[in-house]
């Protein structure tokens, strides 16, 4: 399997994180995983079938799909025709390109675009990250993030700041900070928190030294003890820390 990512034009960086490219290069089949970071994003489909959702949904060829965050880990079907292309959205920016729905309709689940939403074949064929770049710079609906300074604090404490605490910090109650997190990301305050948390956790124990106890990385990311964060890592990824 071959990846990469691509950044995005400079004026689009506070909102997309970067673009990316995907394609099956083995014989037999395997299943990619990916786990929950808090952002949505778009694909394309420009290779066979695709089976995502942990086998429950299809991307045909030439279709855009629209793909809600996640409360745990998705599993995708990669095939040697496998060609997928997208785009990785930063938390509650959908806003700012598409006019749709609250995003907790589109939460663990990969929906097809409608037409007027949906990426040109041939110009993603010819030169997709150019065309990306024009295409989401034509179609900025607004420049405003009303949860970019929650999002900044949550970043900046590793997910471990209390909701009450955030409420308390930007003046507003716990109840709306609740729907504007579920309208704009498709996540609760505290899942969104909870997934902040447990990306530190994972990015810790991929780069710690072999000595470094599992109980002392769960004090330092905000977890009870060991069994709470294995709890969370298996919750999230399926998997168990020893398989990380």
């Amino acid at each position: 399997m071959k990846y990469k990512k691509i950044k995005p034009y400079k004026e689009l960086e506070p909102y997309i994180h970067f673009y990316w490219e995907l394609r099956g290069n083995e014989v037999e089949r395997q299943w990619e995983r990916v786990f929950p970071d808090g952002c949505a994003g778009i694909v394309m489909n420009l290779g066979d079938s695709c089976l995502t959702d942990n086998g429950s949904t299809n991307m045909e060829f030439g279709k855009t799909y629209v793909v809600g965050a996640m409360t745990s880990f998705k599993d995708s079907l990669i095939d040697k025709d496998t060609h997928l292309i997208g785009v990785c959205l930063k938390p509650a920016t959908f806003s700012n390109f598409y006019s749709y729905t609250s995003q907790n309709e589109l939460t663990n689940d990969t929906v097809e675009f409608e037409k007027s939403n949906s990426f040109n074949l041939d110009k993603t064929i010819e030169n997709p990250f150019n065309y990306f770049d024009h295409f989401y710079s034509e179609r900025i609906i607004t420049k405003f993030n009303q949860l970019q300074k929650v999002i900044g604090d949550i970043h900046f404490t590793n997910g471990q700041m209390s909701i009450y605490e955030l409420s308390r910090r930007h003046f507003i109650t716990t109840r709306q900070l609740e729907r504007n997190f579920k309208k704009f990301i498709g996540l609760s305050p505290k899942e969104y928190s909870n997934i902040i948390r447990f990306q530190n956790a994972l990015n810790i124990i991929k780069n710690s030294s072999e000595n470094r106890s599992l109980l002392d990385i769960a004090f330092e990311c905000g977890y009870y003890d060991h069994s709470h964060l294995n709890y969370e890592i298996k919750r999230n990824t399926g998997l168990s820390p020893s398989q990380l």
